[in-house]
């Protein structure tokens, strides 16, 4: 009963992400989804693990993998590599910079958002020498990362694309 709400969010979490990936990846993109999936699984699982190991952040309550690592699974290795398939695969290559840019900093703060909501009502993470500030900017950098990925990867799908 302690950790009710912890387990009610990650699990939907987990629900959530799931039929937002069903939906929303096309299935002649699914290779394009996986391929930002895994970078940006990697981006996080180095950034994640350097947190924790400074005592920047602490995962309190963490549902999977408790004994294995002091990150927590759900959010490192699932939900933010989700969010940033779909972002790669929604991005609006034909705006202007303006758009682009706003495309970024709406993606990083809604994530920016729902951690600052679980700080304040779930044991989920907890901030001990790190800001709301520092997740917006490195969720940023880490969408910036991903997206000159997916360019270099697929820049010959782009090439036949224009034929």
């Amino acid at each position: 009963m302690k950790h009710k709400l912890d387990k009610t969010v990650e699990i939907s979490a987990w629900i959530v992400m799931s039929i937002l990936l069903m939906i929303f990846v096309p299935k002649n993109r699914i290779r394009e989804a996986h391929v930002s999936f895994l970078f940006k699984q990697t981006i996080t699982w180095l950034f994640g693990l350097l947190v924790v190991e400074k005592g920047l952040i602490s995962y309190p309550y963490r549902l999977f993998f408790k004994k294995a690592n002091k990150s927590s699974f759900t959010f490192e290795y699932f939900v933010y590599p989700a969010l940033c398939s779909l972002f790669n695969l929604h991005y609006p290559e034909k705006r202007n910079k303006l758009y682009k840019f706003c495309y970024y900093t709406l993606y990083s703060a809604s994530i920016t958002g729902f951690e600052a909501i679980a700080i304040k009502y779930t044991n989920l993470i907890r901030y001990k020498k790190w800001s709301w500030y520092w997740s917006f900017i490195t969720m940023w950098f880490t969408y910036y990362l991903s997206r000159l990925y997916h360019r270099w990867v697929f820049k010959n799908k782009r090439e036949y694309e224009k034929e």
